[in-house]
């Protein structure tokens, strides 16, 4: 899928959003699919008002995370929304640079232990380690399982090396990060 400038524009300001002129502006699109373990969302990078950057990424867990949750609340999934200044540059799970999450964001807890998501009920806010990272370390991966257990991944490594340069020659504090979802676009 394909997504504009003025397309992403126009969505930002129907939901009362940022758009930063002198930011990087960092925008996932979650997809309609609601199966675990695909691929399927987009993660669009805006520089300078150029058109996006746009990279394929999950912004959704693994089905091994939702059958495995972590939290006795059950598996993270990031709520839409944008939250301001909430990544910084540091290490994911202490192993290399990526964008790492610093201040709170909204997830829904997925527990019942199948492979749907559960995007609705009670919203969560805090500290989840919801970071933006990569997948694979030598290539790309084809089915998203034990790298995202709510985190935002990107599939492809080259990908992901891309936008970290982006990142680092922004000279940039803090990271925005907005989600938003496909359906935004058909309205």
């Amino acid at each position: 899928m394909e997504f504009s400038i003025d397309q992403i524009k126009k969505v930002l300001t129907k939901k009362g959003y940022k758009f930063f002129d002198d930011e990087l502006n960092i925008i996932g699109i979650r997809s309609k699919n609601n199966i675990a373990n695909s691929f399927d969302d987009w993660l669009c990078v805006i520089k300078d008002n150029n058109e996006p950057l746009v990279f394929p990424i999950t912004t959704d867990p693994g089905t091994y995370w939702l059958n495995n949750p972590s939290s006795v609340d059950g598996t993270a999934i990031l709520v839409p929304g944008q939250y301001i200044n909430s990544h910084k540059i540091g290490l994911h799970q202490g192993k290399y640079e990526a964008l790492k999450q610093d201040k709170p964001l909204k997830v829904w807890r997925d527990n019942n232990m199948d492979n749907v998501l559960d995007k609705e009920g009670k919203i969560y806010q805090g500290i989840f380690g919801i970071n933006i990272h990569r997948s694979n370390a030598t290539s790309q991966s084809t089915v998203v399982e034990k790298w995202s257990a709510g985190c935002q991944v990107f599939q492809k490594v080259d990908d992901f090396n891309h936008f970290m340069r982006i990142c680092k020659d922004s000279k940039q504090s803090s990271f925005t990060y907005t989600l938003l979802e496909e359906i935004d676009f058909e309205k």
